[in-house]
């Protein structure tokens, strides 16, 4: 039984310092250092030089003394990579080189520099931003958008509130990339990224997405959310203080703590009666179907029926560049069935 316990341990052990080598190799890899050749080379060179240590402890007489080297050295790679620090200053791509922010009256919310693109293909736009008033007491919607583009499994969540069933402005939690910089999701483990939230119109955010992209398309879909109005109401200020803390302090994103999802969840968290956490989240496709079974969506009809209803590629086609666009892409949806004010 020692021995086994014995060799139960060394393989634990082994496994950890696997991990370590693994994560460190990738943290230099995809660090702030200058220079692809030179992250390339140190990563080459730490993933080597530890396993060799790897090899040296299985063999080894006097184990500790080889962990202590070891962990002592990966402690010195984690103390340099917690250094690293967000940007506001990089070459970013045009789409997100301006960041809203919002100043606030009473009740009064002006958001500023609401993105607003004229797009030509997916590649090709006018940069175009405006500034906008929104009355807090005239919010009287919220919903959650999902677009698909790889299966059922994955989707890109973003939140759009509506006020006075005229004014939408909708809010999707990105990487804020580079120019020539594509989008990683193992790079976005490791500070790759800033966080960034696009609050936009929705005639960017979903025409974007239902009429221009084609490699691959997406299919999108727009679901009322049934929350009270007080939860709303607080929801969307969640959302603006989040927007002015990145204007004034930048963020990285993660792909699993901070992503699309499971930062709306984190908001969602300033009501009493958020859902709390599930697999649903982080596989987020499957979000709006645990939103259903909390009661957040419609549950008048079958998930499934809702969904098939909740699309929206045909209606925001015909749409297109339309005053009227957010009117139109939910005429044909499910009536909305709020809760009453509490």
């Amino acid at each position: 039984m020692r021995r086994l316990a014995r060799a139960l341990l060394i393989l634990l052990i082994s496994l950890a310092m696997l991990a370590a080598t693994a994560w460190g190799t990738l943290a230099i890899y995809y660090s702030d250092l200058p220079g692809i050749e030179l992250r390339r080379n140190l990563a080459t060179a730490f993933s080597l030089l530890a396993a060799a240590m790897l090899g040296w402890y299985l063999f080894a007489v006097n184990r500790g003394k080889v962990l202590i080297v070891f962990w002592g050295l990966f402690l010195l790679l984690v103390i340099w990579w917690s250094t690293i620090s967000p940007r506001q200053d990089r070459d970013w791509a045009p789409e997100y080189a301006k960041l809203a922010y919002a100043t606030i009256n009473g009740d009064l919310i002006t958001i500023h520099n609401i993105r607003n693109f004229d797009y030509r293909t997916e590649t090709d736009f006018v940069p175009r931003y405006y500034d906008k008033t929104f009355d807090l007491n005239k919010l009287d919607s919220v919903d959650l958008i999902a677009t698909y583009w790889m299966g059922p499994a994955i989707a890109h969540l973003m939140v759009s509130f509506g006020f006075a069933g005229k004014d939408f402005i909708a809010v999707s939690i990105e990487t804020r990339r580079e120019r020539r910089e594509s989008y990683s999701t193992i790079a976005g483990f490791f500070k790759q990224y800033e966080l960034f939230y696009v609050v936009a119109d929705e005639r960017d955010l979903i025409r974007l997405r239902t009429n221009y992209r084609k490699d691959p398309p997406e299919d999108v879909y727009l679901y009322h959310t049934t929350a009270p109005l007080e939860n709303g109401r607080r929801l969307f200020m969640e959302y603006v203080h989040k927007i002015n803390s990145l204007a004034k302090e930048p963020e990285f994103y993660n792909t699993l703590t901070t992503n699309c999802t499971t930062n709306i969840l984190t908001h969602t968290r300033v009501n009493p009666d958020s859902l709390p956490l599930s697999w649903k989240v982080l596989v987020s496709g499957y979000a709006p179907e645990y939103a259903y079974e909390g009661g957040k969506l419609d549950t008048s009809i079958p998930f499934p029926t809702l969904r098939e209803r909740s699309r929206i590629n045909p209606a925001a086609q015909s749409a297109d560049k339309a005053p009227d666009f957010s009117q139109r892409i939910r005429a044909s949806l499910p009536a909305p069935r709020r809760l009453q004010s509490n």
